[in-house]
């Protein structure tokens, strides 16, 4: 069994001090993609991470973005970015090979509504569109698995958000990102196991704002995401969001997506 975890941390020195190296050394998890560190790397608490190698591309913007693969077993490749020469510089993929898997740890832009962050997120869209599509033939033809984890800032379906109504013109649910994700899904060669494990489940939401009540109601998105080559995908065994007991609790304003895959 391989266990692999997706977590935006929301600030790794943060999630330290509200108890990330407890809950690290307690998860069993064997790979662990990590979003938003937002840290240099004489900056990471390196005490909380004991028991892992660190791959980590911190980016060009200080105190933003930073993506991370953290695996108990080292890494016998480390790629930083997608190929982009706009996107590569800010710290939003990191990809490793380990344990015949190749898995990457994404941060997609949060975009806006309309304008240039907008269209700025919609070429990163383009891009990582066809970066994955021939990084599962690359990895199939290496005989590794492919799987990319992370923060996509997109709910899918309306499944995927607890005010889905309410929500259709927010950035995040609005049609061209749903439809985006869809084709990554339905022809781009990849799967969501976490909607696969749970077909009929209302969520589980990944996210819920700091502010108000939206996590005690768990008024939630799920943005969050394991997809996997179709191989991967069919030795998931089970899948599940690490929501915290209470708000007191919380590490982030994300939650962990775990799955074990039969590796």
């Amino acid at each position: 069994m391989l266990r692999v975890a997706a977590f935006n941390v929301n600030g790794i020195r943060a999630a330290v001090r509200r108890g990330f190296g407890p809950w690290l050394a307690d998860s069993g998890i064997d790979v662990l993609c990590l979003q938003e560190v937002r840290a240099s790397l004489d900056a990471i608490p390196m005490d909380a991470l004991a028991g892992y190698h660190l791959a980590y591309h911190q980016g060009d913007r200080a105190g933003r973005d930073g993506v991370a693969v953290l695996t108990r077993t080292e890494p016998t490749a480390v790629r930083i970015g997608f190929g982009s020469p706009e996107f590569d510089p800010q710290g939003r993929y990191i990809e490793v090979d380990v344990d015949g898997l190749t898995v990457g740890s994404l941060y997609l832009p949060k975009g806006d509504v309309a304008g240039e962050k907008m269209e700025s997120k919609h070429r990163f869209m383009r891009e990582f569109s066809a970066y994955t599509a021939t990084s599962i033939g690359r990895a199939n033809k290496a005989g590794r698995e492919f799987l990319v984890c992370g923060d996509y800032n997109i709910a899918h379906a309306e499944a995927d958000i607890k005010s889905w109504k309410t929500n259709l013109r927010s950035v995040g649910f609005l049609p061209h990102e749903r439809h985006w994700i869809g084709e990554l899904i339905s022809t781009g060669g990849l799967v969501d196991v976490l909607r696969h494990l749970h077909p009929d489940q209302a969520g589980p939401y990944t996210w819920w704002s700091w502010r108000g009540k939206a996590f005690d109601n768990d008024s939630g998105w799920r943005i969050d995401h394991h997809l996997a080559s179709k191989e991967l995908a069919a030795k998931a065994m089970s899948g599940r969001v690490e929501r915290a007991a209470s708000y007191q609790e919380r590490i982030s304003d994300h939650s962990a997506v775990v799955v074990d895959y039969d590796l």
